[in-house]
């Protein structure tokens, strides 16, 4: 099994009961490290009495912990004095090792199909030495029967204790720093590249654009298709048979592969629990126009897993010039205002007015907006938070809270660090480019994000881009066209299972199908970049995990825990069902059992369910690399640019289409 990280991990040299032990400190694996039950060691939450070695970073907890001591006082209280002095330390080893990070190559059990050793796996010469002072612990130790045959044999016990794997026999693999350089860390590969894994958790959908929980306490969550409907997903992953939204035939969409329009983006009210209110964001065609809608609904009052679709009340619509570019985010943000962000009207290079629709704050395309959506029971649909940016400013629309943005495709809130709320708050964004560069951005209350003057950090349209008074925000990263052409925002991950993610912004490429992930440096404000690829070899190789995914990166989402998941698809049309969810797994660490539990509320069920089936597999023989979802030609990316509506053909003979999304 083979797996990466970086740090030292103290790991207490054993010693026989009653001697002084020392503590080594071992450099981090380029070897996987896996525990007995087929999953990553942890750090324990209750620190260990007996396998104390093992208190920073093993595969016990404090229970396993207290069954090792039990069985050590068995077997040492079938010792003679003399027995004793020489092998309490021997057995106490031995039993230790099942708290070893390595325990699955020390007890030869990484296939799950085969037996597990009786003992760990011993280096020649610590064999002998056991051997010769305890071999009369054996049986005790060992109930397997060909030990009891050859126990007078040294020869064939240390022969039958030796492993296939030398590098992992005890104890020369805790001074092994080949392998102990990595261990508890994301493993990267020879280029940096970040080897993490994924489990499939929903298939056959179309276009899934959106994944979204209601945050009541429930953990299920909704995934919306392109086509206009939104599916509900219980904690088991099965499915309810009827829809959770439908609203496909006043959708405007096609069967064209790169339509951007269609159902954009859909999000719960803060107070869902208590109100039933969500919001959607939708493409709609009025007479011969085409518009943005986003609307609100509210749940039924006798089917929490059912929409009532009488509900509907425009809250804003917005005339769309071309058919791309259509934005598609909703979200609420820590100040419980509603955030709605809008690309930039479509074609190429923002060509509306005299400086495009971005910059121009009398026009709601190519903005971030803010509106208040509490209490509009009566009166207006929504009203204007009083600290909006621009309420003063003549001309200026007050819903605008930031602009200059080209098409942001998926933003998100960051939940903070888990204990210090570090970042709590911050809106991340991908903003997709027009022909060079994409580009990731924090979001900022009355910040001009550069477009169309700016792509990424370098100039676009250069009358505008030399203007200083200007005063673009730029981005956190930006990068070329040569490692993705449309960006799909992500997540800051905050969630409890993997430790390690923890401050790492995970996003992707809907057309390379590159996963990215950035981290900030603290002290420098700088952000640090690492790409994230499949886990190669044995990495991946736990049961349930998977390490290749669809090309087409459409989505990100978090689930009620804080977990993180991404959405792509095989075929990239509103029609092809061969879209999957994939949860986001780091296999080299885990958060301690128990630590990560949750009831969820229950879910009165009307309709059928159908039962989640997996149909991914491991990649074994030869695992997808982080290019591997590259276009093979330039001309499969231009056929993916959207070939449908007569507008999208104009925007092409302007210059080429740049991706907006789906």
């Amino acid at each position: 099994m083979t797996q990466r990280g970086s740090g030292r991990v103290p790991v207490r040299l054993l010693c026989p009961v009653g001697l002084l032990c020392c503590w080594l400190w071992v450099l981090p694996v380029t070897s996987h490290p896996q525990c007995l039950d087929f999953k990553p060691p942890f750090k324990p939450l209750r620190e260990l009495q007996f396998c104390v070695m093992y208190t920073n970073f093993g595969c016990c907890d404090y229970d396993k912990d207290q069954e090792l001591l039990n069985r050590y006082q068995r077997v040492i209280g079938r010792l003679g004095s003399d027995e004793y002095s020489d092998c309490a330390g021997f057995v106490l080893e031995l039993l230790c090792q099942e708290c070893s990070p390595y325990a699955a190559h020390l007890f030869d059990v990484e296939d799950p199909n085969t037996a597990v050793r009786t003992l760990p796996g011993l280096c020649p010469d610590y064999c002998h030495q056991f051997w010769k002072k305890c071999k009369s612990t054996l049986s005790v130790l060992s109930d397997d029967p060909h030990i009891v045959q050859v126990i007078e044999d040294q020869a064939a016990v240390c022969r039958y204790l030796e492993l296939g794997d030398a590098d992992y026999c005890y104890p020369h693999l805790i001074s092994n720093q080949r392998l102990s350089q990595d261990l508890g860390r994301v493993k990267s590969d020879l280029t940096g590249c970040l080897q993490l894994c994924l489990e499939e958790v929903a298939n056959g959908l179309r276009n899934p654009l959106a994944m979204v929980h209601a945050n009541d306490g429930t953990h299920r969550f909704f995934v919306a298709e392109q086509v206009g409907l939104v599916w509900t997903y219980l904690p088991d992953r099965s499915r309810l048979e009827k829809p959770f939204l439908n609203i496909t035939e006043a959708v405007l969409t096609s069967s064209w592969e790169g339509d951007e329009r269609g159902f954009l983006g859909l999000t719960f009210h803060p107070k869902h629990k208590y109100n039933r209110k969500l919001y959607v964001y939708y493409s709609v065609a009025v007479g011969v126009d085409e518009r943005i809608r986003i609307s609100e609904f509210h749940v039924s009052a006798s089917d929490m897993n059912v929409v009532d679709h009488s509900t509907e009340r425009v809250i804003l619509e917005i005339d769309e010039p071309a058919s791309n570019h259509n934005g598609g985010q909703l979200l609420f943000a820590d100040d419980g205002y509603l955030y709605i962000f809008t690309g930039d009207g479509g074609m190429s290079g923002d060509p509306f007015g005299k400086y495009g629709n971005s910059q121009n704050k009398s026009a709601l395309l190519g903005k971030v907006l803010r509106i208040d959506v509490d209490d509009n029971e009566k009166g207006p649909v929504y009203r204007i938070p009083a600290d909006n940016p621009f309420t003063q400013q003549p001309g200026a629309r007050p819903e605008v809270y930031a602009y200059g943005v080209r098409n942001m495709w998926r933003c998100s809130v960051d939940r903070g660090h888990p204990q210090t709320k570090e970042g709590k708050g911050r809106i991340f964004c991908g903003d997709v480019g027009q022909n060079k560069f994409e580009e990731i951005d924090i979001i900022e209350k009355g910040g001009n994000y550069g477009w169309r003057a700016r792509e990424g950090f370098a100039c676009y349209d250069k009358s505008l881009c030399n203007n200083s008074s200007l005063d673009d925000v730029l981005p956190i990263y930006s990068y070329s066209h040569k490692m993705g052409k449309s960006v799909t925002g992500g997540y800051m991950y905050r969630g409890c299972e993997h430790p390690n993610l923890n401050g790492m912004y995970i996003f992707g490429d809907f057309m390379s199908g590159r996963l990215m992930s950035l981290q900030e440096d603290v002290n420098t404000g700088q952000w640090r970049y690492s790409e994230i690829c499949m886990g190669m070899g044995q990495t991946c190789a736990f049961p349930g995990l998977i390490n290749n995914y669809h090309q087409y990166i459409i989505s990100f989402a978090e689930d009620e825990a804080g977990e993180l998941y991404f959405m792509s698809t095989r075929i990239p049309s509103a029609t092809s069902a061969s879209g999957v969810v994939y949860k986001v797994v780091d296999p080299s660490r885990r958060a301690p059992p128990g630590q990560c539990r949750y009831d969820p509320s229950p879910v009165r069920v009307k309709s059928d369910l159908i039962r989640f089936v997996p149909q991914e597999m491991l990649i074994s023989a030869k695992p997808r690399s982080r290019n591997k979802a590259e276009p093979s030609a330039p001309e499969s990316s231009e056929r993916l640019q959207g070939q449908g509506a007569a507008k999208a053909k104009h925007s092409r003979q302007k210059g080429r289409r740049r991706k907006g999304r789906v």
